[in-house]
């Protein structure tokens, strides 16, 4: 298959998108026991088809069903994992932004028993998302491995289940594979695995923050590594697969900065994944300069367009942001896209509906111009 055929493409983007008021509407009157979960349903379905026809608008070549199904990019995945449940206690997160900072709370995990697959996950969500697409490759978005371990480290994790955390690694990444099997005989060939966690291991405070919850910071990032590629080592070949990283994404906030630096030579040759999708947005995500371990054939989806605010960036400042990337590794290596998701949580990002598809077209019409596709 032509590289440009399969996934990513010069023009994507990373897979969630705002929800419509209705769509949040309804998910409250469920909530509050309104209406029925079929009824709820009915609502998502109708907000994807029309999403999906917005994508195919502006012209991208990807489909995702924005995540409307979800409530946030990761933890509606996790606690499906057979052995895992919410924590009583609750995570908190500190964002920070433009005015300030923010904080964002939700359950923790644990696991409480082995690891596996009770079911397969999403599986409903993407044969929907597939029987919408007319052109466009449906893309389904879940998150990596590493986030089930980043989210509470070895205090999460059931020492009677697993006193030796090998054991923990070996159930996760079979859990992954097998869903990843699943996944390939429905159909998806354009995979996404969404992580924070290698991208926060660049900042410093993080680092600090895992060697004090017992972790090893300084080769937390090749553990990470090495199970995604465990988890991915048996999809179909007709399966493109792409990871996205990023600093934090609630509300047009971050939680992270710094460079890719520190993981970089190992995250670009060892990963084994089709291309890469990086936060380029601003300062935060630091210079192009270790893109220069990027091997032969793998992707780089540069992130140039926020999400984070709704202003339009300019063409010139992209194109010409693209041609120092392209000083790192081959431009014929290169794609375009919005740096995260525009609503990692239901929340959304700080920008409205109208915005986004401006950046998204955006995207597309820069893409065109730089390689002609």
């Amino acid at each position: 298959m032509d590289a440009r055929n399969r996934p990513p493409f010069r023009a994507d983007h990373v897979g969630s998108l705002l929800r419509p008021a209705a769509l949040l509407r309804a998910r409250e009157d469920r909530a509050a026991g309104c209406i029925t979960a079929d009824e709820l349903r009915a609502v998502e379905d109708e907000a994807i088809t029309e999403v999906v026809r917005m994508q195919e608008e502006v012209g991208l070549r990807s489909a995702t069903d924005g995540e409307f199904r979800r409530t946030s990019w990761h933890m509606d995945f996790i606690y499906q994992l057979g052995g895992i449940d919410p924590a009583d206690e609750k995570l908190t997160v500190r964002f920070f932004n433009d005015e300030g900072t923010l904080e964002f709370s939700s359950a923790a995990l644990r696991v409480h028993d082995r690891v596996w697959l009770a079911k397969p996950i999403f599986t409903d969500a993407f044969t929907y998302l597939r029987s919408q697409v007319k052109t466009n490759v449906p893309k389904l978005t879940i998150p990596s491995p590493s986030m089930v371990h980043y989210r509470g480290g070895r205090a999460a994790i059931d020492a009677r289940v697993y006193p030796d955390l090998d054991q923990f690694w070996d159930d996760l990444s079979a859990a992954y594979a097998e869903e990843v099997r699943q996944l390939g005989l429905l159909g998806c060939t354009y995979l996404q695995l969404d992580d924070t966690s290698l991208a926060y291991l660049n900042d410093p405070r993080q680092r600090e923050l895992v060697a004090a919850h017992g972790g090893d910071p300084m080769h937390q990032h090749e553990r990470y590594i090495r199970q995604i590629n465990a988890a991915l080592a048996g999809r179909p070949a007709d399966m493109a697969v792409t990871t996205h990283m990023c600093r934090g994404n609630f509300r047009s906030s971050w939680a992270a900065e710094g460079g890719y630096d520190f993981v970089a030579e190992a995250l670009f040759t060892q990963l084994d994944v089709d291309g890469f999708f990086l936060e380029y947005d601003d300062e935060r995500s630091g210079g192009f300069g270790p893109l220069r371990f990027v091997p032969p054939g793998k992707m780089v989806v540069l992130g140039l367009v926020t999400t984070k605010r709704g202003e339009l960036e300019s063409k010139d400042d992209l194109k010409r942001r693209i041609d120092e990337a392209a000083r790192h590794v081959p431009l014929e290596q290169l794609c375009l896209s919005p740096q995260c998701g525009f609503s990692s949580t239901v929340e959304g990002n700080a920008l409205g509906y109208d915005e986004q598809v401006a950046k998204l077209r955006l995207v597309v019409e820069t893409a065109r111009e730089v390689w002609g596709e």
